[in-house]
């Protein structure tokens, strides 16, 4: 495979959720710039992720429970939390409950495309190792940002709630993430017996999550009432 093949392969499934959670939006979608800077800020966390993760491993050991729950998932998805809730969280056009999962999948997104293409160039990955990948961690990453951005949106539109949902929000995503990289570490040989039924899982539960949060919108009245004038 050529260069261009390999990063295009390892960008693509990215990009191509974040378009689809982006267009999943039913009243109002955010403004593409602030999710692209998103998007662009979760890249750049990969590299201080990375750094954290080598002294844990060095502190830690590499024991599989240990190195899923605390090593893997809970620096990644504290530092994602931690984007979204001080980028955007106040930010005026997070306006409806459904654009915490955008802001948080595009955070998401950013951080799996880039460890993705790492991937790629460091272990010579053919297109169907790529192609796994699209659908283990690139699609797992996605599925943490919408229950991150679930609670996020949750949190901001439930005000007598917001506590806990903000803990909510860091706390579901480290341990389903914890989860995933346990089961995957432990069924190495026979990954697809175990990975396939948790990601079907992980996926319906989300999608239950999209449209629970697009029809608490307070922009879907407003439409209703045009619709009714019209």
């Amino acid at each position: 495979m050529s260069v261009l093949t390999v990063l295009t392969a390892a960008i693509a499934p990215g990009v191509a959720l974040l378009a689809y959670f982006y267009l999943k939006d039913r009243y109002d979608t955010e403004p593409i710039s602030l999710v692209i800077k998103l998007f662009m800020f979760g890249v750049l966390i990969v590299f201080p992720v990375m750094v954290l993760q080598r002294a844990l491993v060095h502190g830690l050991g590499e024991d599989p429970f240990v190195f899923s729950f605390l090593t893997s998932s809970l620096p990644e998805e504290f530092f994602k939390w931690f984007l979204v809730y001080f980028v955007t969280y106040k930010h005026a056009s997070f306006d409806e409950p459904y654009d915490g999962i955008v802001y948080a999948v595009a955070v998401s997104l950013g951080f799996a495309t880039l460890e993705n293409v790492f991937y790629a160039f460091l272990n010579g990955s053919s297109f169907s190792s790529l192609m796994i990948r699209a659908f283990l961690p690139v699609s797992g990453h996605a599925m943490f940002g919408v229950m991150m951005g679930y609670h996020f949106g949750k949190a901001k539109f439930t005000p007598e709630h917001t506590r806990k949902h903000l803990i909510l929000a860091l706390a579901l995503p480290v341990f389903w993430h914890g989860v995933f990289d346990y089961t995957l570490l432990l069924s190495q040989a026979y990954w697809v017996w175990f990975m396939v039924p948790l990601m079907s899982f992980l996926w319906l539960r989300s999608l239950r999550k999209v449209n629970r949060a697009n029809a608490k919108s307070p922009l879907r009245v407003a439409a209703r009432e045009d619709q009714v004038k019209i």
